[in-house]
């Protein structure tokens, strides 16, 4: 009794070694690959703040938390899933896949460039696409459907990042690290997010409770500088998206053989590199940003009279063919 006892606690011992392990492999999978995703965090976390501007400040950590909470079923109901089985069952779905949200992408940035230069024409053409539009009871809940709907994309982008970046052979593993950097990516960039649009109401509780008056003068600044960084946020964020789908779009290209938008891409970086070479990292990424900002700009501005011309009409006619019952009284 006594040695079956022992072997069976040696056993259990060695499955706790394993598993340890396992989660020690986990942990540092997920932490390698959240870290090569860092520049699609910045871009997610840049275009989040826009979705709250204009509401009440009692309404910003709620919608917040809704576009998190979306954004975490995602990544955990839908992207990890999909990723995992198309890793597994039908790779070359991927690039396909990444490509059509990169032209959305390119879209959503192209769309917002065209309502800031031309603000009546683009009304028009919203105004076109509202039928087809996502259905919502008030403009809260449409900006949070916007947000998680532009969330889908970048979390396809960052958990595609993440997944290339696991080398992993065992399957549940693989999943378990990219479930944990999809949960702790989530919480880094929309807690991120919260502080960035709760950064007013804090600098006017310090200008008008801190103790010194450089405290108060902290506040104060904080309060004035606040609509100016949102700005800025939201120009960042619209260029966040144009370059991340212009890149996916760039990228996808050349996976397929079309190779002549990256070497214009890695041209325009080497450029840059050896122009300051003491910053050649810095330039050579600024100037692949720039020219995938560039691409997706082209492919958005070309896409503008494609949805709205083409696109919506066509899928209005379907839906004319399939006309939704309305409940019974």
């Amino acid at each position: 009794m006594s040695v079956g006892l022992l072997a069976l606690l040696d056993d259990v011992a060695g499955l706790v070694k394993v598993a340890a392990a396992s989660l020690d492999d986990v942990a540092g999978q997920a932490a390698k690959a959240s870290a090569k995703a860092a520049g699609a965090l910045i871009d997610d976390a840049a275009v989040t703040p826009n979705y709250v501007s204009g509401f009440a400040a009692d309404r910003e950590l709620p919608i917040v938390g809704k576009i998190a909470w979306g954004s975490i079923r995602n990544k955990l109901l839908f992207l990890l899933p999909a990723a995992l089985l198309l890793s597994v069952f039908a790779p070359w779905l991927i690039t396909p896949l990444l490509m059509i949200g990169g032209a959305y992408l390119c879209y959503e940035g192209a769309e917002k460039i065209f309502h800031a230069l031309r603000p009546h024409d683009a009304e028009a053409h919203e105004a076109a696409l509202e039928s087809v539009a996502m259905s919502a009871d008030g403009l809260e809940d449409r900006k949070v459907a916007g947000a998680i709907q532009t969330d889908f994309i970048l979390s396809a982008e960052i958990m595609t990042i993440v997944l290339s970046a696991i080398h992993v052979d065992n399957f549940w593993v693989r999943a378990a690290a990219l479930a944990l950097a999809g949960v702790g990516i989530t919480i880094a960039v929309y807690g991120a997010v919260a502080l960035i649009v709760k950064a007013d109401d804090f600098g006017l509780w310090t200008a008008r409770n801190a103790r010194t008056g450089l405290g108060r003068a902290i506040g104060r600044g904080i309060v004035v500088s606040m609509p100016t960084l949102m700005q800025v946020l939201g120009v960042v964020g619209t260029a966040a998206m144009t370059w991340v789908g212009g890149s996916i779009i760039v990228h996808g290209l050349y996976e397929f053989g079309i190779d002549w938008p990256e070497h214009m891409v890695e041209a325009a970086a080497h450029w840059a590199e050896t122009v300051v070479p003491a910053l050649a990292d810095i330039t050579g990424w600024l100037a692949t940003a720039a020219a995938d900002f560039v691409f997706g700009i082209l492919l958005g501005a070309l896409l503008i009279p494609i949805i709205g011309k083409v696109l919506s009409p066509a899928w209005k006619a379907v839906k004319r063919l399939f006309p939704r019952r309305s409940p019974a009284g």
